[in-house]
């Protein structure tokens, strides 16, 4: 091997090791749920389970390269984003901008939520056409009231 090529392999494994040292997404406590929406049907929680639930909700499943740097910061980082503008386990009633239905419908049908890279990373959040329209639909049934 090229001395060169050695010097920038071991500089790539020591730097991740390293980043492993910072603290920053770590923690992987969920907080408890403190209200849910009034949902409509059983099939649209599910359906937002799938979809959106991860990043939404204090009900995250964090998958196990979620422990390791940098991924660790982004995927904290995203979490930490999407429950402060929609949060399915703190409602708010409608209060927060992003728990309006017509922003939640234009995301989900200009395909922005869920996004392309946690949708290529969790297949389960591949919605159909079909069901995107059902989850449309449940969301907008089920918040029209707040």
């Amino acid at each position: 091997m090229k001395k060169s090529t050695l010097y920038v392999t071991l500089t790539a494994v020591v730097g991740l090791a390293l980043m492993q040292a910072v603290p920053y997404g770590r923690d992987h406590n969920n907080p408890s749920v403190v209200a849910e929406p009034q949902w409509d049907s059983p099939d649209t929680r599910e359906l937002a389970r799938r979809a959106c639930f991860n990043c939404h909700s204090f009900e995250t499943i964090w998958p196990w390269y979620a422990r390791y740097a940098p991924v660790s910061w982004l995927i904290a980082h995203d979490v930490q984003e999407g429950r402060e503008k929609l949060n399915f386990s703190d409602w708010q009633g409608g209060t927060r901008e992003g728990e309006r239905p017509e922003e939640i419908a234009k995301e989900i049908t200009e395909g922005d939520m869920p996004p392309f890279a946690y949708r290529f990373a969790h297949p389960e959040a591949r919605l159909s056409a079909k069901q995107r329209t059902q989850l449309i639909e449940g969301l907008s049934a089920t918040l029209k009231g707040h």
